[in-house]
């Protein structure tokens, strides 16, 4: 049945989700950016970043996409993907407002197709920090540790601010041959 996002609440473990955090802690943390230079980036986005680069992580998330995909979105999609482990806190009221994973200005020969988000932080750790989309109203729960959130990257979606505490999630986005 074809839907415009794909849920697994709750799919990876305790030792899969370690698994990301022990990568996440060998590499170095920067400022989150924006594809848009014109834009101020703190306006639209503020949060740390680290790119992960983890074989293991990416199939890993493969498994999640392959199915979403076969079962929702039928696009020409890869297991090629760049992962961004993201760190909302609260001392600095971290959010990322209305986007898209699009980088429809980019030059290359692939475009991102699918867009995931696995949620790292365990609900009741901060508060506000929630993922909204806005083409698509739902009442889903994407805030459960483990969860894995599947959607097609031109889809619109936001992170509040987060008001107490601290968010991790990893997101990735799966590529394909551009948009046509």
């Amino acid at each position: 049945m074809r839907s415009l996002f794909h849920l697994f609440p709750s799919a990876l473990s305790d030792d899969e989700l370690q698994i990301i955090e022990t990568a996440a802690q060998a590499v170095t943390e920067q400022d989150g950016i924006v594809f848009s230079t014109a834009e101020n980036s703190q306006t639209l986005r503020r949060s740390k970043i680290k790119w992960l680069k983890d074989e293991a992580i990416r199939q890993l998330l493969w498994r999640y996409v392959d199915e979403a995909n076969q079962a929702s979105f039928d696009v020409d999609v890869t297991s090629k993907a760049d992962m961004q482990y993201t760190i909302y806190d609260s001392a600095q009221s971290d959010h990322y407002d209305w986007h898209h994973d699009v980088h429809w200005s980019s030059q290359d020969d692939r475009d991102r197709k699918l867009s995931v988000t696995v949620q790292l932080s365990d609900p009741q750790s901060y508060q506000g920090g929630a993922f909204e989309f806005d083409e698509v109203k739902t009442t889903a729960n994407f805030s459960e540790k483990g969860s894995v959130l599947v959607f097609p990257s031109y889809l619109s979606h936001k992170v509040h601010a987060v008001t107490a505490g601290q968010r991790r999630s990893l997101v990735a986005w799966f590529f394909g041959p551009r948009w046509r």
